[in-house]
């Protein structure tokens, strides 16, 4: 169970002459992306170039209340975004859409990501005597995207104009008056798909939305690519180039819901198989397997094939406490033991294997440790889908300092000795690009390996953790 937070989730749709409701739509589709972000919801519906738009704090019933979503009325086109867990008090002008006016009428975006030279941007537009009213990235890209507009022939070339001068990975999506426009960052470090419900046209974060709508999934959005949707239909312009692609690995490993498909993979099948390479890198002679709700539980079913050790439910998590419980200001040990429970039928008297996702801070795997060892588990061997995450990123909404990272101080070893588990094991750094084999583009392992894709160097600490949202 990581600590790392979410990423966000974006969604667009053009309706084509279809009877459809599509606040209603997007408030289903958020839904289907709700594990994406937990802390904050919105809609924006735009009727004949006229945008309104609600968001709130909270999970999607509370963030959206019908009420509202009757005030949206009917549209063409509508966005949605979830807003990631985070650890700090959330401000609500940080809460994306974001819809603003500018000489054309009106734009509204959303984002999944971060920008690398947001501080630079800032400042640029600070000496333009901007005025800002949040501290996000999406309005960086929405003033850039509004000064191009004001010599640009149209919307398409001012968002390409805008975006070469981002760095850093971001999945937007974005609606005009009359168009529904997305982009990939172009090394397609953030993931963005292609799908359609009857006859309209969708964008998002992830392909698990087309399925819950009935819809089918089309293709993924190429890095650098940016999609145009207008009455006209899709139109595809390749409006950024880069030498490499990296696709953040975590997206199969903990991001994504296992029914998604990212870049050819099944991050379902994606998981299986780092389970199966666990069982061959650190066997071990055990009773059962179970995997730590709900990252790990396909990682164990791989452990469980690939060893014979019999798979079990070891583990039972209170499905009706988000990620974004971990924000209630109780402590922390508290918190853990309402999230998760062990089942004393399947562990006592038996020696397990657990497998999780991550190991960040460490404090969780100490305390399924302390979980199973109470509910009579005899050994406890933990085993964890991914290499030692010893780096932060700086490529994701948020991310947890260098110095909160246990891998990045102590050895596997004494990471074991620390969680009180009887052995621990992780999957090698070499055996990564095995678990998603068939994606087409490159992978990004920077919080594993420490080597990143894009330039850092000039993202601080200070920036990167003291903006309370991104």
């Amino acid at each position: 169970m990581s600590e790392l937070h979410d990423e966000c989730g974006v969604f667009g749709i053009y309706k084509n002459q279809e009877p459809i409701d599509i606040a209603d739509e997007t408030y289903l589709a958020l839904y289907a992306l709700q594990h994406r972000g937990q802390i904050g919801a919105g809609i924006a519906v735009n009727q004949g170039g006229k945008m309104t738009y609600y968001k709130d704090l909270g999970m999607i019933p509370e963030a959206l209340p019908e009420k509202e979503l009757q005030r949206l009325g009917e549209g063409e086109i509508a966005l949605g975004h979830v807003k990631y867990s985070s650890g700090e008090m959330v401000d609500h002008e940080n809460l994306a859409p974001l819809v603003m006016r500018y000489i054309k009428g009106q734009l509204a975006l959303c984002m999944n990501g971060a920008l690398t030279n947001y501080q630079e941007l800032r400042d640029e537009l600070n000496r333009g005597a901007a005025i800002f009213q949040s501290n996000g990235d999406t309005e960086i890209i929405a003033y850039l995207i509004a000064r191009a507009r004001i010599n640009a022939a149209s919307i398409e070339e001012a968002v390409t104009q805008a975006v070469k001068k981002l760095k850093g990975a971001y999945a937007l999506v974005m609606m005009s008056p009359s168009k529904l426009i997305g982009v990939r960052d172009p090394m397609g470090i953030r993931p963005l798909c292609l799908g359609k419900i009857g006859e309209s046209i969708v964008l998002a974060s992830e392909s698990c939305v087309f399925d819950s709508l009935g819809g089918i999934f089309l293709r993924d959005v190429a890095p650098g690519e940016m999609i145009v949707v207008d009455e006209e239909g899709i139109h595809s312009y390749q409006i950024l180039t880069s030498e490499k692609t990296a696709l953040c690995v975590f997206e199969y490993v903990y991001f994504s819901r296992p029914d998604s498909m990212i870049d050819n993979v099944s991050v379902a099948a994606a998981r299986q198989r780092a389970g199966e390479l666990l069982a061959l890198q650190h066997p071990v002679e055990a009773d059962i397997v179970f995997g730590v709700p709900d990252c790990g539980i396909e990682s164990a079913i791989g452990y469980s094939i690939a060893s014979g050790i019999q798979y079990a439910t070891g583990l039972v998590k209170n499905k009706y406490i988000g990620r974004a419980f971990n924000n209630r200001k109780k402590n922390s040990e508290y918190l853990m033991r309402i999230k998760l429970n062990a089942l004393k039928n399947s562990v006592e008297g038996k020696r397990v294997i657990v497998i999780d996702d991550s190991i960040l801070k460490g404090k969780t795997s100490k305390h399924i440790v302390e979980l199973l060892r109470s509910a009579g588990a005899t050994q406890v061997h933990m085993r964890v889908a991914s290499p030692m995450f010893r780096n932060p990123c700086f490529l994701q909404s948020d991310t947890t300092p260098k110095s909160d990272l246990i891998a990045a101080e102590k050895t596997a070893e004494e990471i074991c000795r620390y969680i009180g588990a009887d052995s621990l094991g992780f999957l090698s750094l070499e055996s990564l690009p095995q678990i998603a084999r068939e994606c087409n583009l490159g992978l990004c392992d920077a919080c594993f390996s420490g080597q990143y894709p894009v330039d850092v160097s000039h993202t601080s600490r200070e920036d990167k953790y003291s903006r309370k949202l991104r």
